[in-house]
């Protein structure tokens, strides 16, 4: 075991957590864009809930390892000193919106993708192309631009990352444990409350389960990639489960096999697939979907490439800044989860009016 490459053996612990994860997701209806649409058109905050309970459980494990030493979530990308505020908002709002035109969100668009939906397999297809081209292709030209105008370099305030303690503790001299550790209860404190002053929640053993294994898989990940993964010959990146360049990375994979190296986040989108694909088959719920029509197709591929881009430029998606990255307290994750929430609620509100015109006019009606 000694001769055991340390990149093969976080890939192949990152293919057993995704396969976790796929099962877990599909067994409980674990979804974010679901969440929000049972909200918007229901009123039902079940599912919302169960993404909160994951957070704070996401929150808890994942600064208990920080807090003992055995995983430096400084170096993970989502305490970067360079605030990316703008793409975190644009980004936020674009995956949002293209969640809700999809279908799904990135997690949600594998799992029914395991459980034979046709129309995941194309919308996978389309946000994997474009999220690769914002990283390294014809879009990311543009994205580049956005950062170079927009970037805060944090280091300038005298800043080491874009944590909520560490600027905390820059404007108050408060020590930065201390707030580190006063944040973390206060923000696990505060979800556990809300999701389980409902007396609905409580009574919901699905949601709850579907909250506390999501929400643990991502420390999970965390040690797999910084304990497992930390060798000085062979480093592996500190990351955790996140479903939109990891994507893009799969389809490069799976194109150039004998000259690329496999890696934590693309293990991890197979294992989904194939978690969800056998939980499908345990539960009887496989069968093949396709679309409609033409329309039902450009919708998904519309919906699918403006998430790509969205969740690049944002740094993830609804659990790759919606959970992995709210893990690490960080000031750009709380920015894009509340981009993300407002475009998912403006795409419902364009499901159901069927025009940006309309959509804006129901809005400001309401408000």
């Amino acid at each position: 075991m000694e001769d055991f490459p340390v990149g093969l053996l976080v890939a192949i612990l990152g293919f057993g957590l995704g396969i976790v994860f796929g099962a877990a997701a599909q067994r409980t209806n674990f979804c974010t864009m679901g969440a929000i649409s049972d909200i918007v058109f229901l009123e039902d905050w079940n599912r919302f809930r169960a993404w909160m309970l994951a957070i704070a459980v996401a929150v808890l494990g994942s600064q208990v390892l920080n807090q003992a030493g055995l995983v430096d979530l400084t170096k993970s990308i989502y305490l970067s000193p360079n605030l990316g505020w703008s793409g975190a908002i644009i980004g936020g709002l674009l995956f949002g919106f293209g969640m809700t035109i999809a279908g799904g969100c990135g997690n949600k668009t594998l799992v029914r993708l395991g459980a034979g939906n046709l129309k995941s397999l194309v919308v996978a297809l389309f946000l994997g192309i474009f999220a690769y081209m914002t990283v390294r292709g014809l879009t990311g030209l543009a994205r580049v631009e956005l950062e170079n105008l927009t970037m805060v370099d944090l280091t300038e305030m005298g800043l080491k990352t874009q944590g909520i303690p560490d600027i905390v503790a820059a404007v108050t001299a408060l020590p930065v444990e201390t707030l580190r550790l006063a944040v973390s209860v206060l923000v696990v404190g505060g979800l556990l409350w809300f999701c389980f002053k409902s007396a609905a929640f409580r009574s919901s053993r699905v949601n709850i389960a579907g909250g506390l294994i999501i929400g643990a898989l991502i420390p999970a990940a965390w040690y797999v990639t910084g304990v497992l993964g930390a060798d000085e010959f062979e480093p592996t990146a500190v990351a955790s489960f996140t479903f939109i360049a990891p994507v893009g990375d799969s389809l490069q994979y799976l194109m150039t096999f004998t000259g690329s190296t496999i890696n934590f986040g693309i293990a991890a989108i197979g294992g989904v697939i194939t978690g969800a694909f056998l939980m499908a088959k345990a539960k009887g719920e496989f069968h093949f979907e396709t679309f409609t029509d033409s329309g039902d197709m450009i919708r998904h591929i519309i919906g699918g490439s403006i998430m790509g881009m969205g969740g690049v430029l944002a740094l993830g998606c609804t659990i790759g800044q919606g959970v992995t990255g709210m893990s690490t307290l960080a000031l750009g994750s709380v920015i894009a989860l509340l981009s993300i929430l407002a475009g998912g609620v403006f795409g419902m509100k364009y499901l159901e009016h069927g025009s940006f015109g309309g959509t804006l006019s129901a809005l400001f009606a309401r408000g």
